[in-house]
């Protein structure tokens, strides 16, 4: 550092502050820039990574220059591009830069959001943009909600208030339901809450994988008579392996009938619901009593952005509200929300910074139109897998995923099994694009999330020509080898 004296304070000077900040800008302008022509996936050198590993602890410190070097090399080129237009598997992260802006002013500001006292127009701007996907989402103007860090949380806390208003605190043999396509952050939230494994009920999914209402009513009749007490149903508004939507209008139907809380995991897909085809598929999302959303999927957040809704903005406090003699002097009884009474966080940083920014500064209709961008990549890579003639579509485009297997020309499905396993490996080696891989009923599929908005129609092409060709080679290769098992 140039000036030793401003160590102890952990300061460097106003000029390297404004070099620093430069070439961080500049920086990310590159990546930006030539991200697109950039290998999708980098080859790791383990070498160099464990190098990182030891690196002892320093004493004194190093310019800035150098760290930042370091973390280009050992981060940044070592990691695979998850907002790479050719990046297709799990949830792509197409992240936008008015919302990295947004982080960097929440982070430099400092802002703690939990106190109104303490940032009562953090307070306002939070309160406001949850208010706007209020609307979004179709909840009542008594609905409100919080942000947090994603989805795991966003369902563990929704999960917690219906634990609260629902069983009032008592789960002696409660019970909540779900499909066999469920996400595991749901399963993995109830245990964290107390409940036992066996009181999720996981109802095996239909034909179109989605939890089917006559199957769910049955196991809820015969859980009553055997003692049990259900409370919960949790739908999916697009599963990750398919994209399927859960029934939801049918399911709240239900849910009223039994008096059941109805709580819709929209983790990655309830943004579709700006679309028109995404509200189609998302009748009855609005009657829900709570919503677990992704911000940082497909309303192209940076990550950390999800937030819970709930249809009623009082049972949040009534899960969350504990008093503190420190924190006597910011309690109030009025309008002022202070979201430390909210959720489980008290430190919590200004997340809704960045999607407040976005809606204003793109506006509503330019990010259905991005969202509507991934509908129709999806049907496109459905048509190009279709022409290619090697493959079998699995699942049909939906909510911006498509799923298919490899097909021999000799209808040896052992073998396709064997080529479809082997593809991620594949396409992990060649670096150009990737898509993840899943198992439907049993079976290896790949599947490809089309839901980047910068995704275009040469980047579909491409990937699905070179899953072509992996294929194939993987068939040469495996064909006569004896299968592994």
């Amino acid at each position: 550092m140039s000036d030793s004296s401003q160590r102890h304070k952990l300061q460097i000077s106003r000029d390297e502050m404004r070099e620093f900040g430069y070439q961080v800008i500049d920086s990310l302008l590159d990546y930006y820039d030539t991200r697109a022509e950039k290998p999708v996936v980098e080859k790791l050198d383990l070498d160099a990574l464990d190098a990182i590993l030891t690196e002892p602890l320093p004493r004194e410190g190093s310019h800035w220059r150098a760290v930042h070097e370091q973390f280009e090399r050992q981060v940044v080129e070592t990691s695979n591009r998850v907002d790479h237009p050719r990046f297709f598997a799990y949830i792509p992260l197409a992240n936008n830069f008015v919302s990295v802006m947004a982080d960097a002013l929440a982070a430099g500001y400092n802002v703690f959001n939990a106190v109104w006292l303490q940032g009562p127009g953090a307070a306002q701007i939070e309160r406001l943009t949850v208010d706007w996907l209020r609307q979004i989402f179709g909840f009542p103007a008594a609905a409100g909600g919080t942000f947090v860090s994603g989805g795991s949380v966003a369902n563990l806390t929704a999960l917690a208030v219906a634990r609260e208003i629902q069983l009032a605190g008592d789960m002696r043999e409660a019970l909540a339901y779900c499909s066999d396509q469920i996400h595991f952050a749901v399963s993995r939230g109830l245990r964290l809450l107390g409940f036992a494994p066996g009181q999720l009920r996981k109802i095996p999914s239909d034909d179109n994988f989605r939890l089917p209402p006559p199957a769910l009513r049955a196991a809820i009749a015969q859980d009553r008579a055997a003692g049990r007490r259900p409370f919960c149903v949790i739908a999916s508004a697009g599963t990750t392996n398919t994209g399927a939507v859960d029934p939801l209008d049918a399911l709240a139907d239900l849910c009223q009938e039994e008096d059941l809380w109805l709580h819709v995991d929209g983790a990655y897909g309830a943004p579709a619901i700006m679309t028109p085809p995404g509200a189609k598929a998302l009748k009855g999302l609005e009657r829900a009593q709570s919503l677990a959303l992704d911000a940082h999927k497909w309303l192209f957040q940076p990550i950390e952005c999800g937030v819970v809704l709930l249809q009623d903005r009082r049972w949040l406090p009534a899960t969350f509200k504990e008093t503190s003699e420190v924190l006597k002097d910011v309690q109030s009884e009025g309008e002022e929300i202070n979201f430390m009474y909210q959720g489980i966080q008290l430190t919590r940083q200004f997340r809704a910074l960045k999607l407040w920014m976005s809606f204003k500064v793109f506006g509503l209709d330019a990010i259905s139109e991005a969202i509507a961008a991934g509908f129709a990549n999806a049907e496109l890579a459905e048509r190009l897998l279709r022409a290619a003639g090697c493959w079998e579509v699995v699942t049909p485009a939906q909510m911006a995923i498509v799923t298919f297997r490899y097909k021999p020309a000799n209808g040896d499905q052992t073998l396709a099994d064997r080529v479809t396993q082997n593809l991620v490996g594949s396409l992990l080696e060649a670096g150009d694009a990737f898509a993840s891989g899943t198992q439907l009923r049993g079976r290896p599929v790949m599947r490809i999330c089309a839901n980047n908005p910068r995704t275009t129609p040469a980047d579909l092409e491409m990937t699905i020509q070179l899953l072509g060709r992996l294929a194939n080679e993987l068939e040469v290769q495996l064909g006569d080898s004896p299968a592994i098992s």
